[in-house]
């Protein structure tokens, strides 16, 4: 039997159906399959990122290691583009080593193409990324979308026209109609139910799309329209707002980005049927980057020129227009706007005078959100937390970014040392060491400057860069010495300690963690770090082979956690329990604490403590005399492993224990047995192979 290709991505869905361009589709796969470097080029509306989406889509199932998607319309920092692209991949890392280099070492080895959307703003630094990518990874392939091409020698430029038009205002020869119309009319249905092309209307239809000269983002923004205004009408503004911009001697004609002239045409005409309410919302939604939810449009938006009440229906009201995408997600509904549509946006703000004051709102929005975020983070609501910070990333990269480029230090030191547990517990700890040290680096003194300096220290800490993370924590406790908060002097032993477990200096770190762990402080800024203490004291303990007081250190966090309702760190507490059992030949136990990590991990999306827990499941089942079983699960954590990144993170002993299960396993079942039930473990997707690892033993599985 022929086994179905895995599709391997984060390819975006699609809401609407791809028009036409049958022939460029196969341009661009065909081109692709050839070639390493391909760039789709065209006028901004001209439907260059749909036909990339649709290409990616049709060769994923042949990209063994996936297709994989980078959106970067929202980035306005060249330096976070390594960062955009490693959090568009299944790629966690814990070495001290530039981003650039650990997607580098990722697709090494690898069958992928990588998709680059939107490069036209940041084409210098996707030059150079792109170059580094490919010189070390053969089985590279990328597909950029771009205003200009990225400008190597061997990159293949494809320049996609607008929609063909018909020849006259007759179908085609076989009755079907130019792919202008068709889109026109497949967009019109939807503002209109049941709109068709007739004969008494194909004329005006036509008209229309000659007008809008076959640029199908013009196209749709006249369709939507079609809602309100019959199709003659639609016709006749268009040619008057044609007429205004054929005038040379416009003024908002010569200040206005310099689109394609059908384009500005619709946009600028779908502008002026707005109502001023609406005009004012467009343009102060150009502050978002990606997409954002109704909330944070009436907090950011609102003023006392525009009721925080009025705005969700204005929202409505521009997606009607198709100004905005609505756009439903698990986490509730938000909104999005086309990159040109912001940037029409972003040009009428700036005309408006009111860049700087919209900008700071959104900014102080997310900043009051970080703080709400890392209040509830270890409550019953981390899950929730960790879903909304991660959907929201876009937002407060920019948000922080914008701290930094005004040398707004106070500012950037709050957003970033509030982010701790972002930078730290949700795998950004690269990019969150990034923008912490431009922070620090304004020197802005006081209690700020302290808290970042720990949020920096846990995010060098999260991927491994002790040397950094060591230094920081003396440096932190130098700064909180006369701090009356408690939970400071908790948060400096925490960072030293766990930083020393890494390093194997286990004894160090009982000394500096008993003192702080006598007593649980009543609360402050650190809350978190009597939590995080009292695992980095349980993992030691594990390592200096004190099991049975590793196990009570875990369970006493454990129970602590379980009783606030958090998750994450107490997902840690399991892992441990489970280690310690191991380590004292308790199977059972140890495969029990490890099923339910697992599942406390997969609630956080962490591949990363799912693949180091599966490995220590396999262990345990493996020791525990069903080696068949075992094996299976190694494969289940191997794939894992291969969409994670380095296997084992290159930790020796992750890889000393994970060849000392394979060896037990080849000694029980025989080499042969074991290469099977390996490879089935591998081949299975690995969501179906959890399940198969977390679901009990029976005499069938």
């Amino acid at each position: 039997m022929t086994r179905e290709p895995r599709r391997v991505g984060n390819l975006p869905d699609e809401v609407n159906r791809l028009v036409g361009r049958r022939s460029e589709l196969a341009q661009v796969t065909r081109t692709v399959r050839r070639s390493r470097l391909v760039t789709l080029t065209g006028v901004g509306g001209v439907g260059k990122t749909r036909l990339a989406r649709q290409a990616a889509s049709e060769l994923q199932p042949r990209f063994a290691d996936g297709a994989w998607w980078v959106e970067l319309s929202p980035l306005s920092d060249g330096q976070a583009l390594p960062y955009a692209i490693a959090d568009a991949l299944p790629l966690a890392d814990q070495t001290n080593r530039p981003m650039l280099d650990v997607i580098a070492e990722y697709f090494t080895g690898r069958d992928t193409l990588l998709v680059l959307d939107t490069c036209e703003h940041l084409v210098e630094d996707c030059r150079e990324a792109v170059a580094a990518l490919l010189a070390v990874a053969p089985g590279l392939r990328v597909l950029t979308t771009s205003r200009r091409p990225l400008g190597f020698a061997t990159e293949e430029v494809l320049a996609l026209d607008p929609l063909p038009l018909a020849a006259d205002d007759a179908p085609e020869a076989d009755g079907t109609e130019a792919d202008a119309v068709v889109l026109l009319a497949d967009r019109a249905a939807l503002a209109v139910p049941g709109f068709t092309v007739t004969d008494t209307n194909r004329a005006g239809v036509n008209a229309l799309c000659r007008r809008l000269e076959g640029l199908p983002l013009a196209i749709e923004l006249a369709a939507a329209r079609l809602r309100e205004l019959p199709l003659s009408e639609l016709n006749r503004r268009l040619a008057d707002r044609y007429a205004v911009l054929g005038d040379t001697s416009d003024e908002d004609c010569e200040a206005e980005p310099p689109w394609h002239q059908a384009l500005r045409t619709a946009i600028g005409w779908s502008h002026q049927l707005c109502t001023p309410a609406e005009r004012l919302v467009w343009a102060r939604l150009s502050v978002f980057a990606g997409s954002f939810d109704a909330t944070a449009a009436c907090r950011v938006l609102a003023d006392e020129s525009l009721p925080a009440e009025q705005v969700p229906g204005l929202l409505a009201a521009l997606v009607q227009s198709s100004v905005l995408e609505w756009v439903p997600t698990g986490g509730g509904e938000r909104y999005r706007m086309l990159d040109t549509l912001r940037e029409f946006g972003a040009f009428w703000l700036h005309g408006l005078g009111e860049q700087d004051a919209v900008r700071h709102r959104h900014r102080r929005y997310y900043q009051a959100l970080a703080h709400e975020a890392e209040a509830a983070w270890m409550g019953p609501d981390q899950i929730t937390w960790y879903e909304r910070t991660v959907v929201e990333h876009a937002n407060l990269r920019v948000a922080l970014a914008r701290c930094l480029a005004e040398k707004d230090g106070p500012a950037a030191l709050d957003l970033g040392g509030t982010l701790w547990f972002f930078w730290y517990g949700c795998g950004f700890g690269k990019e969150g060491q990034h923008y912490l040290e431009q922070a620090l680096a304004l020197d802005a003194p006081g209690p700020l400057r302290a808290k970042a300096l720990w949020s920096c220290g846990m995010a060098a800490f999260a991927h491994g860069d002790t040397g950094t993370s060591l230094r920081l924590a003396e440096e932190f406790r130098t700064s909180v010495a006369d701090d009356p908060d408690e939970t400071a002097a908790v948060a400096a032993a925490v960072l030293e300690a766990a930083s020393l477990t890494v390093l194997g200096r286990q004894s160090p770190v009982l000394a500096l963690l008993d003192p702080v762990l006598r007593g649980r402080p009543a609360g402050g800024r650190y809350d978190a770090a009597w939590f995080l203490a009292r695992m980095a004291r349980a993992f030691a303990l594990v390592h200096l082979g004190r099991f049975a007081d590793a196990a009570v250190d875990a369970r006493t966090g454990r129970a602590e956690c379980a009783r606030l309702g958090e998750t994450w760190v107490r997902t840690y507490g399991d892992y441990v329990c489970a280690l310690a059992e191991l380590g004292q030949g308790r199977l059972k136990e140890a495969a029990a604490h490890a099923r339910t990590a697992i599942d406390g991990k997969q609630r956080l999306h962490d591949r990363t403590g799912i693949a180091v827990t599966t490995d220590l499941l396999a262990a345990a089942t493996i020791a525990s005399g069903h080696a068949e079983r075992g094996a299976r699960i190694l494969g289940v954590a191997d794939r894992v492993w291969r969409t994670v990144g380095t296997p084992q993170l290159g930790s020796p002993d992750l890889m000393a224990a994970r060849a000392a299960s394979e060896a037990q396993a080849r000694a029980a079942i025989g080499d042969d047995a074991y290469e099977l039930a390996f490879q089935a473990g591998y081949d299975t997707d690995p969501d179906t192979g959890i399940a198969y690892a977390l679901a009990p033993h029976t005499p069938d599985n």
